[in-house]
């Protein structure tokens, strides 16, 4: 197979799109789309976001040390993708989109009532990296819609979300379980 070279670039996609929410009072409750997230530790479970310094939402997070990710749907894409392309200097996202903050149940923040899992977050450390600074977090608490929980496990069954990803300026359609993980060694051909 032959292969051309090219330069480094952030080329590890698709990546989830999500909705971060963040905010102590009122007044500046956010919504940021994000989509450089991922989990970072099992025990205890732990994740990131990396945002820009320059980014209204990132002040309000290094200053209260928590923020929500809502996972975002197909039917959210539009809410995700406008609160991503405009500033909460300028708007107030809930108003502009009709999303409900609700406080957390953990975190002083909201979370996105229309969303259907609510990943509750408390930052433990934040570390520059250049374009973005990585806020290092703990989940403390998830709430998740009744409709999405398999009534026999308890598991929340990902693929009924119509999650989305984000790659190289394109919105992907999730879902579509092909195996699961150890068919490798539980079907031995």
């Amino acid at each position: 197979m032959e292969k051309i070279n090219k330069q480094p670039l952030t080329l590890i996609y698709p990546v989830p799109a999500f909705m971060v929410s963040c905010g102590k009072s009122e007044n500046e409750f956010n919504i940021i789309s994000i989509a450089w997230t991922g989990t970072i530790c099992s025990t205890p479970p732990m994740c990131y976001i990396s945002i820009r310094k320059e980014r209204y939402s990132y002040p309000i997070i290094k200053r209260n040390m928590e923020f929500v990710i809502n996972y975002t749907t197909k039917e959210l894409i539009y809410a995700m993708d406008w609160c991503g392309r405009n500033s909460g200097s300028n708007y107030n996202k809930f108003k502009e989109m009709n999303l409900t903050p609700v406080k957390g149940t953990l975190v002083d923040c909201p979370v996105i009532q229309e969303s259907p899992v609510n990943i509750e977050c408390k930052v433990k450390d934040i570390i520059s990296l250049g374009s973005h600074d990585m806020f290092i977090a703990e989940v403390v608490h998830i709430q998740a819609s009744e409709r999405y929980i398999n009534p026999k496990s308890g598991t929340i069954q990902i693929q009924n979300n119509e999650l989305i990803a984000y790659s190289q300026g394109n919105y992907l359609e999730l879902g579509k379980i092909i195996e699961q993980a150890g068919f490798s060694i539980t079907n031995k051909q």
